[in-house]
């Protein structure tokens, strides 16, 4: 279920080229954990004995792209590459790196398979707000949210076998902290996303869209973690297919597998009889809501700083950037969940626990540190880092931006209103939209969810 790893197999067959997919490994990427490359890496393994059977060699390559991609080309002969997409600033930097240190004659092709609609055909500018894209998206569905076809096996082999991988010494070369754990409740790879998306459709799918914002409600398709792993390029490492000697093909840092948002759509609308409501509402976090948060990443060079934000927003907050706090936390203080709000603290307890955080609690989260650290630009920081570091979907779009309870509520719509309108002025937040316990009361049981999530000591 990858455009760009179809299109490369194609662009292989109709020249009879052997073809290959290689993985660079990069050391570190942004405040990804041993968590999320434990996550990627055991999806990666199911990817290379897939790969293996439809007789397609599977190399990962140790290693920044740029490093390693170009003398993978030179010693097998490549004639082209294929690469995937991502709107964040390191992958785009990976993919440029690489072709500047590509031959003048080895052609190198970029597919945008993380998007359904194609974030450079969805719109050709930063979009204001969900309501100026949505059109845009629905316009072009039906071209675009189609079935995938078959990958095939592949009828012409290398000459030579890929090297076996020794998935364990692969841990070596990574430079990440190996302190935040691995969850229990989600496995990775591809046969345990599938899974969950086929029980979010026969037990969930019917309450989605009447209590999806309620945290004590069995109703999201917790299906983040392998989306974001299945198509982001920004998870840690780069995804390359590449064909052999005279053809085109192209590399890309893109998916371990895992599942596609696509699949995901495709196989939820089947029931949209039943479950009309829901089906649309999950069509709308999935597609508009997370390609709006694309799109914004895509065309805004300061998608994760205060200055990426609309100028009413950045004036309102500079506005009241001096205004007096009720708290204030230190980073440590908000990472152990220490503060006096004990909903605050089971939200960042639940992200610690379990590497994810209701979506409604999400932009809760987020604006609560806007409330309590001394700056926008410190509250962002914040965010953003605890974010990345605990969330099995961090280092992702959604995460800088959107409101999504199938993805994070973006950490720029909760602090800076991108997306969002001017509401009526307080202090602190000036114009930003508003969120505190008393709102939060009136629309769940909250002590529940703090009896749930009770510290432990």
């Amino acid at each position: 279920d990858n455009w760009a790893f179809l299109y490369a197999q194609r662009l292989a067959l109709k020249q009879e080229l052997p073809l290959h997919v290689c993985f660079c490994l990069v050391p570190k990427f942004l405040d990804a954990t041993i968590r999320h490359y434990r996550f990627m890496l055991r999806g990666l393994q199911e990817v290379a004995e897939e790969c293996a059977e439809l007789h397609i060699p599977f190399h990962l390559l140790l290693g920044y792209a740029k490093d390693v991609l170009p003398t993978f080309v030179a010693e097998h002969g490549v004639g082209g590459l294929v690469t995937d997409f991502s709107p964040l600033r390191l992958p785009r930097q990976w993919v440029e790196d690489v072709r500047e240190r590509l031959p003048e004659d080895v052609p190198f092709a970029q597919v945008d398979a993380h998007n359904i609609v194609p974030c450079w055909v969805a719109s050709p500018k930063q979009e204001y707000s969900a309501r100026t894209i949505r059109g845009k998206i629905h316009a072009q569905l039906p071209e675009f949210l189609t079935e995938f076809p078959p990958v095939v096996r592949h009828p012409h082999l290398p000459p030579c076998p890929a090297q076996p991988i020794a998935w364990e010494a692969c841990y070596s070369s990574l430079q990440v902290d190996h302190t935040v754990k691995e969850v229990e409740w989600a496995t990775p790879g591809t046969a345990a996303g599938m899974a969950v998306l086929k029980s979010f459709i026969a037990e969930r799918l019917k309450s989605f869209s009447t209590h999806r914002n309620d945290p004590n409600k069995a109703a999201l398709s917790n299906l983040s973690p392998w989306l974001h792993f299945g198509e982001c390029p920004s998870s840690a490492g780069g995804l390359s297919i590449v064909a052999w000697t005279g053809s085109l093909t192209c590399c890309f840092p893109v998916s371990p597998g895992q599942v596609s948002t696509q699949r995901a759509i495709l196989e939820v609308q089947k029931h949209r009889r039943n479950y009309k409501d829901s089906v649309d509402a999950f069509v709308e976090e999935a597609v508009v809501r997370r390609e709006l948060a694309e799109n914004f990443c895509y065309y805004n060079e300061n998608y994760d700083s205060v200055q990426g934000a609309y100028d009413w927003a950045q004036t309102t907050l500079k506005l009241h950037a001096k205004d007096k706090r009720p708290y204030l936390y230190s980073l440590q203080e908000l990472e152990q969940g220490t503060t006096h709000d004990p909903l605050w603290n089971a939200a960042q307890l639940q992200m610690v626990q379990e590497g994810k955080m209701h979506g409604f609690l999400r932009m809760y989260w987020a604006k609560k540190i806007l409330e309590w650290t001394r700056s926008p630009e410190e509250a962002l920081k914040f965010a953003i880092y605890l974010n990345d570091r605990y969330e099995l979907d961090g280092r992702d779009p959604n995460g800088y931006l959107t409101l999504l309870s199938l993805c994070p509520a973006g950490c720029l719509w909760s602090i800076c209103g991108i997306h969002d309108q001017g509401w009526a002025e307080r202090p602190i937040f000036g114009k930003i939209r508003y969120m505190n316990y008393a709102g939060c009361k009136r629309k769940f049981d909250v002590d529940q969810f703090e009896r749930r999530y009770a510290p432990t000591h």
